[in-house]
């Protein structure tokens, strides 16, 4: 088969899925999810992970970042300059250019605010990073993100951590046919088939924490996540039948005995 890189702002990766690493019992757990996942990128909330403190568990030491690539975000953060002093931050302490841009509206619902996040990415790509935006399913926010400067555009799914899977798969497809740049859907997902869904849809990746991390077995979730990825990408690239209202028999109509 012809290799099918994925590609953010052109780097390339293996894995399709991005993992993020709340959420877990333990950073054990959460280490070995992630290798079950097969995941290259993690999403580390710079906000609330221990970067510092020897007398707590370090990330680095359970998920080795010469090896997976950490994408900071700014979980956690309601305004643009809350979302920008982080991942300054960011840079200046691990030298992170490639960051997850996610700037909250309200803490009930975690919907994205769309005006402060547009802000944020027209500075952040002024000012060299790569940013890969959060974002509502709206089209021509989408499209407004892309021109600022955005070099991954991730609507969600459904509110974060809610489980419900894609609500609203006719914005998603919209979205894809207006953009270039990779669609990753973020936030919403509860089960394996919905990120085959998301692929089927053209989505180039999805990006999973909570459906993991909450999971009755997280390490068997982890993996369903791996191959649904696949086989959602697969079953895009391969070219779906034409949808019909009437019957189509499968075996022949003529040389009937």
């Amino acid at each position: 088969m012809k290799k099918d890189n994925f590609v953010i702002a052109k780097k390339k990766f293996n894995s399709r899925l991005i993992v993020g690493t709340g959420k877990y019992k333990s950073m054990s757990e959460c280490a070995k999810a992630i290798k079950l996942s097969g995941a290259d990128i993690v999403t580390v909330a710079v906000r609330r992970v221990n970067i510092t403190d020897r007398n707590k568990p370090l990330l680095m030491d359970y998920i080795d970042p010469k090896k997976i690539t950490y994408l900071p975000n700014t979980a956690g953060c309601f305004t643009a300059k809350d979302a920008l002093r982080t991942l300054r931050l960011a840079r200046e302490i691990g030298g992170w250019k490639l960051v997850k841009l996610e700037v909250l509206g309200d803490k009930k619902n975690l919907f994205p605010d769309m005006i402060e996040t547009l802000k944020s990415t027209e500075v952040l790509a002024k000012e060299g990073f790569k940013v890969m935006v959060y974002c509502n399913d709206d089209p021509l926010m989408a499209k407004r993100l892309e021109n600022a400067g955005a070099d991954a555009i991730m609507p969600l799914a459904a509110p974060i951590g809610s489980g419900l899977g894609i609500l609203n798969k006719i914005n998603i497809q919209i979205i894809r046919k207006q953009t270039k740049l990779p669609l990753i859907i973020d936030a919403g997902l509860g089960q394996a088939s919905d990120a085959t869904i998301a692929m089927e849809l053209g989505c180039d990746g999805v990006l999973v924490n909570t459906a993991i991390a909450n999971a009755k077995k997280p390490f068997e979730m982890a993996i369903a996540f791996k191959h649904a990825v696949i086989a959602g990408r697969q079953s895009f690239k391969s070219g779906r039948i034409n949808k019909t209202l009437m019957g189509n028999p499968s075996s022949p109509t003529k040389g009937i005995i």
